[in-house]
């Protein structure tokens, strides 16, 4: 299909882009040491990447070979060899490394304690080291313990013994990277649909009318997804970007494992509409005024199966052009011709990611999105669904085992009577009140009102605003655990009393092997993977056990299991859709909960039955002369490991302001002056370069750009911080 090609070089030769080929040989070159088991762990083990979930490298929706460069770049994580750990006994020329220099050094192979004021780590052994831990837990309040994990390769299984243990421990503070990713499309969807998770299949893709990504770049995150997208404009799909930066590999992108499009590319996107940064919701309201206006929408789904939708149509009403034009940054033309793409789509999918979740109205800017689809009746029928995509392959699980502040195993609230409930199940008393997320743990801690916190392979300092807000409270805490495969800088940081390293072992290497859920609910099971094993590291969930067989020696039979089918057992007991967990004891074993679509049949389970509309108003943002609006964004890394300097999909460097030129020529700006980024919270020190941003919005790297983000600035029922709509100044500097 020419009409498709993204250019007649062949292999794309001279143009911007990632070369997938190289990142094939580079990673035979980094696991030269051990081809063979990285082989073994990518032809048999489930993707640690992203959640989009493969089996080895094949997948339920399309035939052929499935692998991505982001995988290719997460193996040595999986196969290198163990750290020598005299390096730790003197810690001050590792505290000045970068992360990734020090993920560089190798696998983190034993448990080692340092306390305050000490020069650097010491080995002890596993006793000692959750012997430690649990008497200091005992001696202090179960109100000041804090527990994160992480979600790159985390199971199934160590989401729910982690969860299980720390409320054995009395206390519901337990958080997961689910949070500050996706929370709000949780609690958006709950409300408006009854359900809280991706709706519909990637099979649903291939094949529809149309697909709408919203403040998402696959193409960089879950680049499998580029796969399906080929085969979706082969099969005749429109697809529509809502972004405010023309994402190059958004626009055109060369699918490797398909012979057409590894040599000339793929023309991805028909349409990009370029809201201003946190422009979403005017956006959108705009485009089914404009619905309403010409008689678009689905009446008879409307009336029949919603509720709510007339407050909407009222809002509407009394919303003047002018005032949505202003919040989108758009005029309302090209809402009309974004709602008629919409209008003209008899199926049609809809898809998120954090550049709607994270502000301070994300889950507001998700009610918008369901607004839109149910105008259309878009859900619970083939070739339509509403998809918030996931970026790591823990996260659906991690929500949905329960290791959340805010919510018990399966989603339920925190509330009496579902603590009585899970109290009966696990036989001890289960806490009935809120816990503290992760935001609220450094806030605590930073009060001097958190005594212990339990990291399992989180960086809080380079992942939340504030980063010397951030680093001030780590370094009152009096007790640290560090629980992950490699180091991190927040592990040198100095402890109130000690800090505690524990080496975990990879998703490969647990006994008995595990299970992860992707974005599309598939509960996969992924074997263990022969092959070399890292000095003492263990799998996350027996130290949880062991950890909580030690504060509550009278529970030690309740918290610990003999291997991973007894969790998964006991998941299917506690977590009704969860039922057949179970069952999956081999390579290929999966289950899609909810079957292939929720709300099939337009079947909502919602008290009333009904999908709900949700009024939301545009936010209301002070922007002052002379202020952009800034939004980070990601380059050549995974969550916050940056791989590479450059980002091969648009050749920008880390330090890069993306800037509209004209911006740049109001300001007598060129490309590669050095400026700075101000305002009250921090600094960023840039380079411009141009781009297709909106005028009036820059772009900067994440987590690079985390000091010009508000530490308070957060979501209001999720509370997950706000990275995307950043008010600052620029000015240019001096070298």
């Amino acid at each position: 299909m020419p009409h498709l090609w993204a250019s007649w070089k062949p292999f794309g030769i001279g143009e911007q882009r990632p070369n997938n080929y190289l990142e094939i040989l580079r990673a035979i070159w980094e696991n030269r040491d051990q081809l063979a088991y990285a082989w073994r762990i990518l032809r048999d083990g489930v993707c640690d990447g992203c959640a989009l979930g493969t089996i080895g490298m094949r997948d339920w929706t399309i035939t052929g070979i499935h692998l991505c460069n982001i995988r290719l770049r997460l193996l040595r994580l999986n196969t290198m060899p163990p750290l020598d750990i005299r390096l730790l006994s003197d810690i001050q020329p590792l505290a000045q490394r970068s992360a990734r220099e020090l993920r560089a050094l190798g696998r983190l192979p034993y448990p080692m304690i340092r306390r305050h004021g000490e020069p650097g780590f010491r080995r002890v052994s596993w006793e000692e080291a959750l012997d430690f831990i649990a008497e200091f837990i005992r001696r202090t309040s179960p109100d000041r313990l804090g527990f994160y994990l992480t979600s790159r390769g985390l199971t199934n299984e160590a989401y729910y013994v982690a969860q299980k243990a720390v409320r054995a421990m009395g206390t519901n503070s337990i958080d997961n990277a689910a949070r500050i990713c996706h929370a709000p499309s949780t609690m958006a969807l709950k409300a408006a649909l009854g359900v809280a998770a991706t709706t519909c299949s990637y099979s649903d893709l291939i094949g529809t009318d149309l697909i709408v990504f919203f403040g998402s770049n696959v193409a960089n995150n879950q680049p499998v997804m580029m796969k399906y997208l080929y085969y979706a404009r082969k099969a005749g799909t429109r697809v529509a970007v809502v972004n405010p930066y023309r994402e190059p590999a958004m626009e055109r992108y060369w699918v490797p494992s398909d012979m057409e499009s590894a040599l000339f590319g793929t023309r991805i996107a028909d349409r990009f509409f370029q809201v201003q940064v946190g422009g979403d919701i005017a956006f959108i309201n705009g485009a089914i005024k404009h619905m309403i206006e010409r008689g678009w929408v689905d009446g008879s789904f409307i009336q029949g199966y919603t509720a709510g939708f007339e407050e909407l149509r009222a809002l509407l009403e009394a919303t003047s052009w002018e005032e949505l034009e202003e919040g989108a940054g758009l005029p309302r033309e090209e809402m009309q011709a974004f709602a008629q793409m919409v209008a003209e789509a008899r199926r049609a999918v809809f898809v998120w990611s954090m550049g709607i979740t994270q502000h301070p109205y994300g889950e507001d800017n998700v009610h918008a999105i369901i607004n839109l689809a149910l105008t259309k009746g878009f859900v619970g029928r083939e070739g339509c669904g509403l998809m918030p995509i996931r970026g790591h392959s823990g996260v659906q699980g991690g929500a949905e085992m329960g290791a959340y502040a805010t919510a018990f195993p399966g989603g339920l609230p925190i509330n009496e009577e579902n603590a009585r409930r899970l109290s009966e199940l696990y036989g001890f008393e289960v806490p009935a009140k809120r816990g503290l997320t992760a935001p609220e743990m450094i806030e605590a801690a930073h009060r001097g009102e958190l005594d212990f916190l339990f990291s399992v392979g989180g960086n809080f300092h380079d992942v939340l605003p504030s980063p010397d807000f951030v680093r001030e409270a780590l370094e009152r805490i009096p007790v640290r655990v560090h629980m992950d495969i490699v180091l991190s800088p927040p592990m040198f940081f100095e402890p109130g009393e000690a800090a505690i390293l524990l080496p975990a072992a990879t998703r490969y290497e647990g006994p008995g092997g595990v299970t992860e859920t992707t974005t599309e609910r598939r509960v996969i099971f992924s074997p263990e993977i022969p092959g070399p094993r890292v000095g003492e590291a263990r799998p996350e969930w027996w130290v949880f056990g062991e950890l909580a067989a030690r504060v509550r020696p009278e529970l030690a039979d309740r918290v610990r299991f003999p291997d991973t089918q007894a969790i998964r057992e006991e998941i299917a007991r506690v977590i009704p859709m969860y039922e057949g967990i179970q069952h999956l004891r081999r390579k290929g074993d999966q289950f899609q909960y909810g079957g292939p679509r929720l709300c099939e049949g337009w079947r909502f389970p919602t008290p009333d039955g009904k999908a709900h509309f949700k009024a939301v108003q545009p936010p209301r943002r002070e922007v002052p002369e002379g202020a952009f609006l800034v939004a980070t964004r990601r380059g050549k890394q995974f969550n916050s490991m940056v791989q590479e300097e450059v980002d091969p999909i648009n050749g920008l460097p880390r330090d890069a302001v993306l800037m509209h030129p004209s911006d740049a020529a109001r300001l007598k700006l060129q490309a590669g002056d050095p400026v700075r980024l101000w305002n009250h919270y921090g600094e960023f020190q840039g380079r411009v370069f141009l781009g297709e941003v909106k005028p009036g919005t820059l772009q900067i790297h994440w987590p690079e750009g985390n000091v010009l983000a508000a530490p308070d600035a957060r979501s209001p029922l999720a509370g997950i911080p706000a990275y995307k709509a950043i008010v600052a100044y620029l000015e240019k500097r001096r070298e």
